[in-house]
């Protein structure tokens, strides 16, 4: 049996003490049970080897190259173009601060817009705060769950990508935008930093006041814009391949690791 641990669930603020309680005493059961335990961060690694003394695999996920598309749909529907715009793209909960970007983005004097691409998981009440955070902030744009040729036309025209997560696994959302060759912009947790390696701009978990700095130093730095971009795409279609991550997991399932 191999377990593969995408994240540290219980922590996140959704699941309330019963349901962290129940997913803690199924990782429990991972680390008792299973041959081998796959991770997808070297965060996660450490966890398990401090907490529980087990070693584990780690094995990030994979990501395809990806071609741009010109802004067509979302200009039409939107007024969308190609760089006007700030995207975070993901589930709308608690534990990836989308409330944190919409803090500081409100205090920029620019005019670009915020655009918030995702829908409420289990938080319909969080997801209503954040759109009450807005009312008075016209520059903010929620669009709901997108997918398909809209979800890459968002990802291929944003000025930068933002994710201000407290708690994450291996967020695809990242690896998907520095594919698109997006300047990538993230809170400091390992699992983020990680992934970026350099090729992106952090700020300190929590801090609405870094995350602005990190914003107003971008939109002053378009040229910086298009490097940490073209460095980030370089990155990932080097280090994050699929086949990679195929050839360690069959190695692991087979036991010649």
């Amino acid at each position: 049996t191999v377990a593969t641990i995408h994240g540290l669930d219980w922590q996140r603020a959704k699941w309330g003490r019963l349901g962290s309680a129940y997913i803690k005493h199924g990782e429990k059961a991972a680390v008792e049970k299973a041959d081998e335990i796959i991770v997808l961060s070297r965060s996660a690694q450490a966890y398990f080897k401090e907490t529980y003394g087990r070693n584990t695999f780690l094995v990030p996920n994979g990501i395809e190259s990806k071609t741009s598309l010109a802004a067509s749909f979302i200009k039409e529907k939107w007024g969308l173009s190609a760089g006007s715009y700030i995207l975070y793209l993901g589930r709308l909960v608690p534990e990836k601060r989308p409330e944190l970007l919409i803090e500081a983005f409100m205090r920029l004097d620019t005019d670009k817009r915020l655009v918030i691409a995702g829908c409420a998981s289990d938080t319909p009440e969080y997801e209503k705060e954040l759109r009450d955070m807005v009312k008075s902030d016209k520059r903010v744009l929620f669009t709901g769950f997108v997918t398909g040729n809209i979800l890459a036309e968002l990802y291929s025209n944003a000025y930068c990508y933002v994710l201000p997560s407290d708690v994450e696994g291996m967020p695809m959302s990242l690896l998907e935008a520095m594919a698109y060759g997006r300047c990538c912009v993230t809170s400091d947790i390992p699992e983020c930093a990680d992934v970026l390696a350099g090729h992106g701009m952090t700020f300190e978990k929590g801090n609405a006041d870094a995350l602005r700095a990190v914003l107003q130093n971008l939109l002053e730095a378009p040229e910086h814009i298009q490097q940490l971009g073209a460095e980030a795409k370089r990155h990932v279609e080097e280090s994050y391949s699929w086949d990679s991550g195929v050839t360690k997991t069959l190695a692991i399932y087979r036991g010649e690791e």
